[in-house]
């Protein structure tokens, strides 16, 4: 018996699926929203800060500005990402050291060291202040050296800030996330050594981060300075929230 092998036809290779035109315009729509979401913060307070904030120039040369600066513009993302580690071009503003580097706060000793601040307007109750702390994400830090809280002289506190969609009036590192809506008239809560202070906001300035008029004295009355970096997400400027004691009617 007698067999033949027939080689079969090639089959005809099926054509490959092209991804639908919609997901690529889904994608592209979501990448967008997303950015926006980033950007939003930073460019809408960057347009309405000339209107909404005094503004003071810093006596300091653009060279030095940008060294202090160093972050640049991936700030933002860094942030949200939680990244505050220092790097040749990186400054970790999680340590209050950084922040006025040609002006390092003094390590005082005070009867009392710790005391808390409470913010309604903002949902911040109790929150830590350490004077002359150094870790920004443990708690805030009273810069020593300057003035305290119901004496005559300027308390200067420093809190952490990022994107305000992460802030959340519990973490150290978010707590001053939304401290740029204050307005003049606001009011704050600070306890010290057993007795409440009523502070009220009378100014909101933004300066460079090389200024250091916010850490002037004034010996006329109680004030403090809440200062936070503006915009939201970045260290490029400082926003100065500054504020007065309130004294009981006599």
């Amino acid at each position: 018996m007698l067999y033949q092998y027939v080689k079969a036809a090639p089959r005809a290779l099926k054509p490959k699926k092209k991804a639908p035109m919609a997901l690529s315009f889904v994608l592209m729509a979501a990448g967008f929203l997303v950015l926006t979401w980033v950007l939003w913060p930073i460019i809408s307070f960057s347009v309405i800060s000339d209107t909404l904030f005094a503004g003071i120039v810093a006596p300091v040369p653009d060279g030095h500005k940008e060294a202090v600066v160093g972050t640049g513009f991936l700030a933002p993302l860094a942030l949200a990402a939680g990244d505050d580690s220092n790097s040749e071009t990186s400054v970790d503003f999680t340590n209050a050291n950084a922040w006025f580097p040609n002006k390092p706060q003094k390590k005082v000793v005070t009867p009392v060291n710790t005391y808390t601040l409470s913010i309604p307007k903002l949902k911040i109750s109790g929150a830590a202040v350490v004077i002359s702390g150094d870790d920004l994400s443990k708690s805030l830090i009273h810069y020593g050296g300057t003035g305290l809280p119901g004496d005559y002289g300027t308390a200067v506190i420093f809190g952490h800030s990022t994107l305000p969609q992460f802030f959340s009036p519990t973490n150290y590192k978010t707590i001053f996330s939304t401290l740029p809506t204050l307005v003049v008239g606001d009011e704050f809560f600070v306890t010290y050594d057993g007795v409440e202070y009523r502070y009220q906001v009378h100014e909101m300035i933004v300066t460079e981060p090389t200024d250091l008029t916010p850490l002037e004295q004034h010996f006329d009355d109680s004030y403090i300075t809440l200062i936070t970096c503006v915009p939201p997400g970045t260290y490029w400027k400082r926003l100065n929230v500054r504020a007065r004691l309130v004294r009981p009617a006599r």
